[in-house]
C-alpha cells in the first residue's frame, strides 16, 4: 500500500530512543517503513504512516515502542483499497467517471 496515510498526528506510536537496542525487529515487521535505522538504533521516519497494527511493540525486546493497537489497521487498508479501486474505475472509463 504506497503513501498510506491513516488521519494525521493521531498515531499513537513512540518510540523511546534511549531504550532501543538496535535489534532492528520493527525495520523487519512494521508493513509501512515507519522505522529507519539511525546509527545503532533506530528512529522514527513518518509516523502517520502507522496503522497502528502494533507489531512492532509486540515484537521489540525490550519495549521501546508503544502503540495502542486500533483499528487504524482495518479502517487503513479498507479506505487504502477503496481508492485504488476508484482510481482504477475512473482511469479505465468506467462509470463513475
Amino acid at each position: 500500500m504506497k503513501n498510506f496515510r491513516y488521519l494525521n498526528n493521531v498515531v499513537t506510536l513512540k518510540l523511546d530512543e534511549s531504550t532501543c537496542i538496535g535489534c532492528g525487529r520493527c525495520l523487519e515487521v512494521c508493513p509501512h517503513q515507519v522505522f529507519v535505522p539511525d546509527g545503532k538504533k533506530v528512529a522514527l521516519s513518518d509516523r502517520d504512516a502507522c496503522m497502528e497494527c502494533g507489531a512492532c511493540a509486540l515484537n521489540c525486546p525490550v519495549r521501546a515502542i508503544t502503540v495502542d493497537v486500533g483499528v487504524g489497521c482495518a479502517s487503513g487498508m479498507i479506505n487504502e483499497w477503496l481508492q485504488e479501486h476508484n482510481l482504477k474505475k475512473i482511469n479505465s472509463g468506467g462509470c463513475c467517471a
